[in-house]
């Protein structure tokens, strides 16, 4: 696969939904990871980013606008011993409590499958980062619907050793606006990563959609010793 400009495959879309990057900083020291949520309805805009522990939730910015808290309210990111889990619902939650088990990860997400948000049945999109002694690796994984039809679970699970400096992966929720949204499609995207935390950061929340995008959370995490940097930006203030 081609790698793209994570900058512009951002900018390609006015709504790509919630999104997860994983991939390797240009000089090969860190494990990088965003995690960014959009929203199109006055709920699903009425949230923030917060750090707990050693990942973040989400929480209603206006506690008295939130209406439904199932879909919008959860631990995109949490930490276990050396490896961090980022996804875009509580499934964060199921992938800890199985790997804390022994389960692997796709195990562990067995019991989950897309959201019951029809007509939309928006994918469960998945991260894992995994440093030991030096090593990195990480897997993605993407739960839909077949083509719209909820009566099946489609499962994929992508893995990615000793990944590349420079390089990550992006996958996303949807392939763009519509009624029903398009559900995203195919291997998660190979894409550049670019810079330091600060630049890197700077350069998603830039170009994602000004109207629709709500909340980014960025982590650099050193592969030689598993200390990391953490930025948060939420459009709520």
């Amino acid at each position: 696969m081609k790698m793209l400009s994570l900058g512009d495959e951002l900018k390609s879309t006015s709504y790509p939904g919630r999104g997860i990057v994983i991939g390797k900083s240009e000089d090969g020291k860190y494990a990088v990871t965003a995690y960014f949520i959009m929203g199109r309805s006055e709920n699903s805009r009425n949230r923030v980013f917060v750090e707990e522990g050693e990942g973040i939730r989400t929480e209603a910015f206006d506690p008295a606008k939130l209406e439904d808290p199932s879909l919008i309210i959860y631990a995109p990111v949490r930490v276990l011993n050396n490896q961090t889990i980022v996804t875009n619902g509580d499934q964060t939650d199921t992938a800890y409590d199985g790997l804390a088990k022994g389960l692997t990860f796709e195990q562990s997400l067995r019991s989950r499958e897309f959201e019951p948000d029809a007509p939309n049945y928006t994918p469960r999109i998945s991260g894992l980062m995994t440093i030991e002694n030096g090593n990195y690796d990480y897997q993605m994984s993407i739960l839909k619907s077949n083509n719209g039809d909820p009566s099946a679970c489609n499962r994929y699970t992508f893995s990615y050793e000793n990944p590349k400096a420079g390089e990550g992966r992006f996958i996303h929720t949807y392939m763009g606006d519509g009624n029903p949204l398009p559900t995203f499609e195919g291997e998660p995207t190979v894409v550049d990563i670019k810079g330091d935390i600060d630049s890197f950061t700077s350069l998603v929340w830039e170009n994602l959609n000004e109207d629709n995008k709500v909340s980014l959370f960025v982590r650099y995490i050193n592969i030689a010793d598993g200390s990391y940097e953490t930025r948060i930006i939420n459009k709520n203030k």
